[in-house]
Parts: C-alpha cells; sequence; structure tokens
C-alpha cells in the first residue's frame, strides 16, 4: 500500500468515520432530548390535573354530607318512596349547587342532574340500628369545567371520557370517540389528522365506572426543535469536515515531498555517497531528521557519552517516573514502583517500603524489590528505626552494608507513615542519592495522601452529608442497577418508601437543628435495619426510601415494619441541653418487582402511592402497594 493510501485510510478511519459516528448518536440524542423535555412538561401538567381533579373530589366531600343528612331524602329512601326521593333531589341539587346525585343500593334507585358530573364523593347511607338503605354519590364539577380549568392552568388541551362516550374535551376536533393511550408513559397519538404528545390516568366516577383523562399537547413544536437541532448540527459537522479535509490535503502533499527527499537521500547514502546532505528548512520533526541524515553523512559512528552524563540522564528519567506516578491512585503499586525505582537508581541490591503496624515503633513490610541477605537486612533495619525516631532520612552500616531509609510524610505536620529503605554493599551512599531518595519519598507522600483524597471525594459523591445515607443519584443508580439485575436472573426486587410524620411541626416547634437530628436518628434506625446488599438513601427532605435486592413484598413489608416499630419506639433527645427527648412516627409505602410494577419509575410511583395511602389513612402505619394493573 503506497504512502498516499495510507494517509488515505488514516484520515478515513480518524475523521469520517468518528464524525459519521458522532451524526448518528447527536441526531439521537437530539431527538431524545426533546422528547425528554415534551414528556417532562407533559407529566408536570399530569400532576397538576391530578390535583385539581383530587380538588374536586374533595369539594364533593362536603357536600355529599349535606345531602347525606337531609331529612326529607332519608325519610323517602326509607319509605321507598321513588318519586319523592327524586323530588327531594332535585330540590338539592339547586339548592347545594351539586350537578349530580346517584343513590343505588336501596330500596330506591335515584340517578338526578347532569350526567358529565364526574370526581364524585361516595358515602354509605345508614339508618339507625346501622341498616344500610343505599350508596350515595354526589358531584359538584361537570367534565367540562374541569376541562377548562385544566387547560386555563396547564394550557395543554383535555378529553374527558367514560367508557366510549366523550364527557367533554378543549380539542374542537374531537366530535366523537376518541381512541386514548392507556395510562402510564406520554405517548404521540393523531387526532383528525393533527399530531399531539398525549399522557393519561384513570378515575372512579359514578357507579364505579372509568372515567379516563388525557392531557394532549401539540407535537409540531418538538418536531420543529428536532429539525432546527439537526440541522445546526449537521451545518457544524459539514463545516468540520470541509475544514479537515483542506487540512489533510495540504499535510498530506507536503509530507510526500519530504518523505520523497528523504527516500532519495537514503539510497545515495547506501550507495556510498556520504557526501549527500539533505536540505532542510523550519524546526519541525521533519527537518531534525533531515540534520539526522546529515550527520550519519558525515560521521558513521557517535561519541559515547561519559558516566557523569549518563547518571545525569538517568536521573533526570527517575524524576520524571517520579513525576508520572504522581497521579496513581493504587497505593501499594505505587510504593511497588517507588522501592524498583530506589533501588535501579541508586544501584542497591534490594530496599522495601514499610508502615506502621499499630505499635509505637513497629513496622510492617508492605513490598519489597531486590535480595536483602541477613547482613543487610540488620543495616536496614536500624537505618528504618533511626528515620521512624528522627522524621528525617537517616543511614546504618552494618559490616559492609550500607543503608538508606527515609520517612513517608503523612497529611498532619510532622506525622510519619511509613519508610521507604535501600540497601547495597562495598559502596556508601553520596549525597545525590539521598537526595533522590528523599525526591522518591517526598513524591510517594503526596501520591498516597492523593489516593485518600480520591476516595473521600468518591465517597462523599455518593453519600448524603445529614444523614449518612446514599443520595438521590446514587439511589436511581441503585433503582436501574438493580431492577436490571432482577429482571436478567428472575428475582424479586423491592423499594420501600418512609416519610417522617408530622416532620414540618418537628421543625416550626422545636428548630431546625431538632428536625435535623431527627432525621440523623430515623435514618440511623433504616441503615441499622437494612442489610450489607440493600441501598438505603435520602430521596428528599423528610422521605427516606431503601432498594430491597432479592426481597418479594412480604419481606420488604417485615423490615418496613420492623423500621416503622423501632421510629415509634425511638428517643430523640433535645440538642439545646435543656434535657428531655420527643418522639416521632413513620409512615412507610412497599412495592416490589414484578408484582407491583414493571418498571424502576412505575415501581417509585407504586411506592410512593402507598405511602400516600399510609398517610391518608392515619399515618404511622405501613402500606403495601396494590397490583399492577
Amino acid at each position: 500500500m503506497s504512502f498516499r493510501a495510507r494517509l488515505t485510510l488514516f484520515f478515513v478511519l480518524i475523521v469520517i468515520v468518528p464524525m459519521l459516528s458522532v451524526a448518528i448518536v447527536l441526531f439521537r440524542l437530539i431527538a431524545d432530548n426533546e422528547t425528554g423535555k415534551a414528556d417532562a412538561s407533559v407529566a408536570a401538567r399530569q400532576r397538576s390535573a391530578i390535583n385539581l381533579y383530587n380538588d374536586a373530589r374533595g369539594e364533593a366531600d362536603k357536600a355529599v354530607r349535606g345531602v347525606g343528612s337531609d331529612e326529607a331524602l332519608a325519610l323517602a329512601l326509607r319509605a321507598g318512596n321513588a318519586g319523592p326521593a327524586r323530588v327531594r333531589a332535585q330540590a338539592l341539587l339547586k339548592r347545594d349547587g351539586v350537578r349530580r346525585i346517584v343513590i343505588t343500593g336501596g330500596k330506591v334507585a335515584v340517578d338526578v342532574g347532569s350526567q358529565a358530573a364526574i370526581a364524585p364523593a361516595v358515602r354509605d347511607l345508614v339508618g339507625q340500628g346501622s341498616e344500610s338503605f343505599g350508596r350515595l354519590e354526589v358531584s359538584v364539577t361537570l367534565a367540562s369545567e374541569y376541562a377548562d380549568l385544566v387547560k386555563r392552568i396547564t394550557g395543554a388541551d383535555v378529553v374527558v371520557t367514560e367508557g366510549a362516550r366523550v364527557l367533554a374535551t378543549t380539542l374542537p376536533q374531537v366530535k366523537a370517540a376518541i381512541q386514548l393511550p392507556p395510562p402510564g408513559e406520554p405517548q404521540d397519538i393523531d387526532v383528525s389528522g393533527d399530531q399531539f404528545r398525549a399522557v393519561t390516568f384513570t378515575a372512579t366516577g359514578f357507579k364505579q365506572r372509568e372515567v379516563r383523562i388525557a392531557l394532549l399537547s401539540d407535537d409540531a413544536r418538538r418536531q420543529d426543535a428536532i429539525s432546527r437541532s439537526r440541522l445546526l448540527a449537521a451545518g457544524i459537522l459539514l463545516g468540520f469536515l470541509v475544514l479537515a479535509m483542506t487540512f489533510a490535503v495540504a499535510v498530506s502533499r507536503s509530507l510526500q515531498a519530504q518523505i520523497g527527499s528523504f527516500l532519495a537521500a537514503a539510497r545515495r547514502i547506501a550507495s556510498g555517497d556520504f557526501s549527500t546532505e539533505v536540505t532542510t528548512s523550519g524546526r519541525d520533526e521533519f527537518a531534525e531528521l533531515g540534520e539526522e541524515f546529515n550527520k550519519m553523512s558525515r560521521q558513521l559512528e557517535e561519541r559515547l557519552e561519559d558516566l557523569r552524563q549518563e547518571r545525569a540522564r538517568l536521573q533526570t528519567s527517575l524524576r520524571r517516573i517520579g513525576q508520572s506516578f504522581a497521579s496513581n491512585l493504587d497505593s501499594d503499586a505505587l510504593l511497588e514502583i517507588v522501592v524498583r525505582t530506589a533501588v535501579d537508581g541508586l544501584g542497591a541490591g534490594g530496599g522495601r517500603a514499610t508502615a506502621r503496624d499499630g505499635s509505637v515503633d513497629g513496622l510492617e513490610e508492605l513490598v519489597r524489590a531486590g535480595t536483602i541477605d541477613a547482613g543487610p537486612m540488620e543495616a536496614l533495619t536500624q537505618a528504618e528505626a533511626a528515620a521512624m525516631s528522627a522524621g528525617d532520612g537517616s543511614e546504618a552500616t552494618a559490616g559492609e552494608a550500607y543503608a538508606l531509609a527515609h520517612p513517608l510524610s503523612g497529611e498532619a505536620p510532622g506525622e510519619v507513615v511509613g519508610i521507604v529503605s535501600v540497601v547495597r554493599e562495598g559502596q556508601p551512599f553520596s549525597d545525590r542519592d539521598r537526595e533522590l531518595l528523599a525526591y522518591l519519598a517526598g513524591t510517594a507522600s503526596v501520591s498516597i495522601q492523593n489516593v485518600g483524597l480520591h476516595e473521600t471525594v468518591q465517597r462523599q459523591a455518593v453519600t448524603d452529608e445529614l444523614t449518612g445515607l446514599y443520595n438521590h443519584r446514587r439511589f436511581q443508580e441503585a433503582m436501574v442497577a438493580e431492577s436490571d439485575r432482577a429482571r436478567r436472573f428472575d428475582q424479586p426486587m423491592s423499594l420501600v418508601m418512609l416519610d417522617i410524620d408530622n416532620f414540618k411541626k418537628v421543625n416550626d416547634n422545636y428548630g431546625h437543628q431538632q428536625g435535623d437530628q431527627v432525621l440523623r436518628e430515623v435514618a440511623r434506625v433504616l441503615r441499622e435495619s437494612s442489610r450489607e446488599i440493600d441501598s438505603p438513601a435520602r430521596y428528599g427532605g423528610e422521605e427516606l426510601a431503601v432498594v430491597l435486592p432479592q426481597t418479594d413484598l412480604e419481606g420488604a413489608f417485615q423490615l418496613a415494619e420492623r423500621v416503622r416499630q423501632e421510629v415509634e419506639a425511638m428517643q430523640v433527645p433535645m440538642v439545646d441541653g435543656a434535657g428531655g427527648a420527643i418522639s416521632v412516627t413513620a409512615s412507610l409505602g412497599v412495592a416490589s418487582l414484578p408484582e407491583s410494577a414493571p418498571e424502576p419509575g412505575e415501581l417509585i410511583a407504586a411506592a410512593d402511592a402507598a405511602l400516600y395511602q399510609a398517610k391518608n389513612a392515619g399515618k404511622n402505619q405501613t402500606v403495601r402497594a396494590a397490583g399492577k394493573v
């Protein structure tokens, strides 16, 4: 293959192929990014819509108490008089601003008001002697009112359906039944030729019928953003390609001309014409190569450097080696490099690195290089003891053995954490040898401290500072990793969500420092109750979580109950020094893969929903998540 062909292949491999790969990945990332932003916006709107629906149901709760306590209606229902019951229900519609009243399960069935009413509140009608004479459902909100309110607040169009019937919509093009996506993640749908990004959630309507509520956002803006971003990226990549090709052509021609000149000169030298010289220009590597050609033509052997120059180069190389291992993050491997470098650089027979073994003067050997016999070992031990005692470089002699030792410094001033020492026979160490060993030991000390700092930073990056649990980012990583492992090996995985009850009152009544202490103590209980393979984390605020690999729903429930009981029995001392203690309780939600949800995100939502149910049911209890729909 010719030089030009190799340059062309090199250009294709390092420029064209990577640019194509970058373009493909970049276009995909652009689409995923815009879709992610659109989905985040749709999800936020969905949460607002759910909150508005819950608010409507809360208003209905007030109305259902008034309707359920009406004596006239109760008398008609107990007597089984359908006509008076409906008349009285109609009167209550006008009096209480109710949109629809439905009574089922008794002697009389009543259904008055708008069929488009949603978000009903439910109450069982019980007479004297705990006799049930019907189930009362009351709504104060029409589907159209709810849809208009959601659109006004979120800006998204709304479609409310019950079965195949459209109760309300803010989209003019929806005239009849519409096929909505199932509840879950946002999806693309087509409505009369228009593209929308839609998300759906369900609620219970009158007579236990399912009401679906869909929020639709115009998808044209997302597609336009993707197109613009891709066009800009393509323009930048194309410009870079043109610039790279221009430089490649210029460099290729220059290299071919210079290599042709060197080839011609080399052929003349090979034929015995040592008077040949290559014309050189500039200060680049090719100019240096030309000068070497010229030297080869003037003399055939190079002068040998004397021992001093060779030793100077060796020490320079050793210093560079020391600089290269200054960033090494393996302390044992680093010490081995230091010892071997010291032995080679000082011409020693052997050497080693030692560290404190916990006693006052005791040293424990970590690494060794070369051979150390009995006589050299005696000198080495004496030099190490002197260096440990003095905190500085020391020497010792035993017969013909000469030992040199230097301490490894710790983070605190004057702290000695170990010793680097070498020994040789027949030749004492010079000042230059002492300086070199001191340099290597000093560089190794800094590197070992860097290892400790690196480990500290790595630990802090995944740990919540207040509680000592994993932080939210590490929690999400654990969720993804453990769910993937659970699916791969067909094993269960569970999640426990914990929220401290009435935590705001603790902060308000006792101060945030006391609140932090409560949070630390609850975190301690959760951490001590978890196994080695579990991942307890601070999810956010006063909400904690623990990922439980290889644990089914019942096992997670048992752990959650144990945590709840220990939190309830816990006494948190007052931080103001006045004595006394306070107690708190916690509510917990438990969910499991695959019983509760198929994906990590849905598992979190299921556990959070169970936690919310525990809160609503009176707090200080554990609730299992319902099975997946």
